[in-house]
């Protein structure tokens, strides 16, 4: 089995924070992800700062488009994004649009389920658009709740759509092999890495178990 690719949530607002994160943890981290609320507040600069010390990195860009899907999309693709987001609820029109800007780059589409009612409706949709990864997501408070990604990870990875199946949601070292027997493409982890007394050392622990259990 192909070892799963690692996503790390740079959610911070403190650009120098975000850098310093990015640098410790860079060995093992496949993906970068700014997250929605450090691209809403610094914009594309810290992307074009990202992709300036890290061009080898793969950029997720969080946007969580809901409206205006290519034309919102393609200015962060054009400055680097190799992947951006778009809501499973904005509908088919929306995340066509990013879809169109992603495909005007040679980039990528990742369609986020959070909140949606019928995932596997709108996962399927979004296949037959032409995305290129899934997003089952638990967001911070249905985490609060106690919610959990696992139940809609399988039941997606059930639909074999072929396609890269990205999962967020409260995600450590405790449960990375989990994820990765379930059926993940791409494990995010956020908090158990920049929560961490050394992200670096807590990054390198999931790395490891993320390989161990791909093996």
């Amino acid at each position: 089995m192909a070892r799963p690719l690692i996503q790390l949530a740079l959610d911070t607002l403190d650009v120098e924070q975000t850098l310093g994160l990015a640098r410790a943890t860079a060995d093992y981290i496949d993906i970068f992800e700014i997250g929605t609320p450090s691209i809403k507040y610094n914009g594309a600069s810290l992307l074009k700062l990202l992709r300036k010390e890290f061009p080898n990195k793969l950029i997720l860009v969080d946007l969580k488009t809901m409206d205006a899907g290519a034309y919102e999309a393609a200015p962060f693709y054009a400055d680097g994004a190799d992947i951006v987001t778009v809501l499973g609820v904005s509908g088919s029109a929306t995340i066509a649009g990013v879809i169109k800007a992603a495909n005007d780059h040679g980039k990528q589409v990742q369609v986020d389920l959070i909140n949606v009612p019928d995932k596997l409706a709108v996962a399927a949709e979004a296949a037959k658009l032409g995305a290129q990864i899934i997003g089952v997501h638990t967001g911070l408070d249905a985490q609060a709740a106690g919610q959990t990604p696992f139940e809609d990870l399988q039941a997606i990875a059930g639909l074999n759509l072929g396609l890269r199946i990205s999962v967020a949601g409260g995600i450590k070292a405790s449960t990375a092999k989990q994820v990765v027997e379930a059926g993940a493409g791409i494990i995010v982890v956020g908090a158990a890495i920049y929560g961490a007394a050394s992200p670096a050392d807590a990054a390198k622990e999931i790395f490891d178990v993320v390989e161990a259990a791909s093996a």
